[in-house]
């Protein structure tokens, strides 16, 4: 092959930091026994969606930041050898929000490019595009900007002709744009290292408006892909609907997209429902009559005859009386609803509780 015939040479790799290190408070009782990225997300813990997309355009090197319950995620995971990664992972003994997160994981990283991602977000950006925008603009830092209907209950960030990165807005009531920040980036790693280390450092409030006065380039990759911030349980079901439904991208589905994703064992009687994009877990049973409509069940639930369970969440080994009604509700593990019970409009229900047949209700009928 001469010269002129020589293929291209392929881009530097890049790597990918993960921040997982969150509590997950807005998601109790369900994160009381599992970080939020490792609840059952369309049937597997929700980091694996964000690690298949990672792994699909090429990187391979990624660096966990934990702290709540961080030995869930190297159980589960290892390293990383059977998604084709190397995993490592970082425990931070005490809160350093989120740009210092990113330095405490520093040592570990040696690519020029370092992608970024909060591990509670679920997003169609094209990472490659992401990547690619990045490089060819010699951005210090790029970030993901997402287009949404309602901009006033988020900070805005504008951009020029050019792409660049103008300004971090706060709240207001009328934001100039529509873009805001979707909580992923691509750094590079001199900038990383640049972050004051052992001690909270800010993205958006100290970093990136250090890096605007400073006559950095900071870009904005602007989009209106899918995009999702699990944090809620409103949006967990959500998210984990859209998975099984084929509207947010994974490879880590176990099973084609659908109406819905049984899994394993589960039994779905003749007679029941089961739509909208809901998960029944390995073990599951749902009984003749019973409806579940864009919910997720997590692993040996019991559905009762009639009963009726819609954008709901029910922890494992939970079961759910004859005839009840849950609505936007979350059930903790092990927890016992009975017959009749209508628990509406994120009612949650702690893990092991035995709520009696009638027990509670929003009707009197």
């Amino acid at each position: 092959m001469t010269a002129d015939t020589q293929e291209p040479a392929a881009p530097p790799k890049a790597e990918a930091v993960v921040l997982v290190g969150g509590q997950g408070v807005r998601l109790r009782p369900l994160t009381l026994s599992a970080p939020k990225p490792m609840l059952p997300t369309a049937g597997v813990p929700f980091l694996r969606h964000l690690l298949s997309r990672i792994r699909a355009i090429g990187i391979e090197h990624v660096v966990l930041g934990t702290s709540y319950k961080a030995e869930v995620f190297e159980e589960h995971f290892g390293d990383g050898a059977d998604l084709g990664l190397h995993i490592e992972y970082v425990v931070e003994s005490e809160p350093l929000d989120t740009a210092g997160a990113i330095r405490n994981v520093a040592d570990r990283l040696s690519c020029d490019d370092v992608v970024v991602f909060n591990g509670d977000i679920l997003s169609g950006v094209d990472l490659q595009g992401l990547l690619d925008e990045h490089r060819s603009s010699a951005a210090d830092v790029t970030l993901h900007l997402v287009e949404v209907d309602e901009p006033h209950r988020f900070g805005c960030v504008p951009t020029d002709a050019d792409g660049r990165v103008t300004a971090f807005l706060e709240k207001t009531d009328a934001p100039p744009v529509n873009q805001i920040n979707a909580g992923c980036y691509v750094f590079r790693r001199e900038v990383i290292e640049s972050i004051p280390a052992d001690r909270p450092v800010s993205v958006e409030r100290e970093t990136f408006p250090g890096l605007l006065a400073a006559g950095a380039r900071v870009q904005g990759h602007v989009d209106s892909s899918y995009w999702l911030d699990m944090g809620t349980p409103a949006a967990f079901v959500r998210g984990s609907a859209d998975l099984v439904l084929g509207n947010a991208p994974s490879g880590a589905l176990p099973g084609p997209t659908g109406r819905a994703l049984v899994l394993g064992d589960a039994e779905i009687a003749e007679g029941a429902e089961v739509t909208g994009g809901s998960t029944i877990g390995a073990g599951s049973v749902v009984e003749s009559g019973a409806k579940v409509s864009g919910s997720v069940l997590f692993e040996g639930v019991r559905i009762g005859p009639g009963a009726v369970v819609e954008r709901s969440v029910v922890g494992a080994g939970a079961v759910i009386g004859e005839d009840a009604v849950l609505s936007g509700a979350v059930i903790g593990d092990g927890a016992h609803v009975g017959g009749c019970c209508e628990l509406l409009d994120g009612v949650r229900v702690w893990p092991e509780v035995d709520l009696p047949p009638n027990g509670v209700r929003f009707s009197a009928s």
